[in-house]
């Protein structure tokens, strides 16, 4: 007759001593303790990006980090389409029993209902704001063809070519559009904006020689200009970039313009209070990890580590600043 695989356990050969049933205590104290997983299944973060992107990679670091500390798997969802704003509904439609956070950035949650009609969502009131994860920084970039290397030349040459000075940005209605307007506001030149689908077309272009300057993240413009394949003139922090400390800050290149963006997790409006806190604690202690913050300045990004109430406040504050400037701009879909 077949023996049973199970009998093994019981055999002689594999005594249950003293000595094995302090390795299983050492091993049950390594192991990760959960109070309690996380109720409702696996956690789903929505990403209204394609992947590889820079929130993409948030979610995925963030994401990577968390299934440990609720003891639920994390599945990192794309749902790409209409500047994150697709995403956004499909987030706010959540039942309120699933788990769900969506990870986002200024264009859906500040800017898209200054210019848009009908979102198809209330960011303040279809949404909790729970953890902000990480800022990140513009810079201006201009192609190797320009002979400029200065952000002062720039603007004498944009002066003296103005049917040439077009300004690329990676989508219309985006944070670099309207950074890319008010660095024509503030520098009294009347500039050209051109929006792309997505940053590689206009770096593409900008490297090419066909687009002569752009507005993008520091992230996606330090490869190139390390590569000596376009010149960043200028970061929009209000300090240089550990990233590129050869780079000058706008107001050290002599106009009074600093701007940030940033990636942070919503839970909608529909979720319990009690679970949005509980998800607020684990993304913050995550942050707090060493090997966290390492990956995101190993892509270029700043961590934060912030509370719920710190991300609220600084939601309500960065709200503030951008209204007169989106609302100034006229800009129309």
């Amino acid at each position: 007759m077949p023996s049973n695989p199970f009998t093994r356990l019981r055999t002689p050969a594999q005594p249950v001593t003293r000595r094995w049933l302090a390795r299983l205590a050492l091993a049950a104290c390594a192991a990760p303790a959960f109070a309690q997983p996380l109720d409702g299944g696996p956690l789903r973060i929505v990403v209204g990006y394609p992947p590889g992107g820079a929130t993409d990679r948030v979610a995925r670091i963030v994401g990577d980090k968390l299934a440990s500390k609720l003891g639920v798997p994390v599945l990192v969802e794309n749902k790409p389409g209409a500047g994150g704003r697709l995403a956004a509904q499909q987030a706010k439609a959540t039942p309120a029993g699933q788990n769900l956070l969506m990870l986002t950035n200024p264009a859906v949650m500040v800017v898209a209902p200054l210019v848009f009609k009908d979102n198809g969502y209330d960011a303040e009131r279809d949404f909790v704001p729970v953890a902000h994860v990480n800022d990140y920084e513009f810079g201006l970039a201009v192609s190797t063809a320009v002979p400029v290397k200065e952000l002062s030349h720039l603007l004498a040459w944009m002066r003296a070519n103005p049917n040439q000075a077009n300004v690329g940005v990676p989508a219309t209605g985006s944070l670099p559009h309207f950074f890319a307007l008010m660095l024509g506001d503030k520098a009294k030149v009347r500039t050209e904006v051109i929006g792309y689908k997505g940053s590689a077309p206009a770096i593409t272009d900008l490297i090419g020689g066909q687009l002569p300057m752009a507005v993008d993240t520091f992230d996606v413009l330090v490869p190139q200009h390390e590569a000596g394949k376009l010149r960043v003139l200028a970061v929009s922090g209000s300090k240089r970039s550990a990233f590129a400390p050869d780079v000058p800050t706008f107001k050290e290149a002599g106009l009074d313009l600093a701007a940030l963006g940033w990636n942070t997790f919503f839970a909608p409006a529909t979720m319990p209070p009690e679970k949005a806190a509980r998800l607020a604690a684990a993304v913050h202690e995550v942050m707090q990890d060493p090997d966290t913050q390492r990956k995101f300045t190993d892509a270029r990004m700043q961590p934060v580590v912030a509370t719920q109430a710190q991300t609220a406040a600084m939601l309500k504050a960065y709200r503030a600043q951008w209204a007169p400037v989106v609302q100034k701009s006229g800009y129309q879909p």
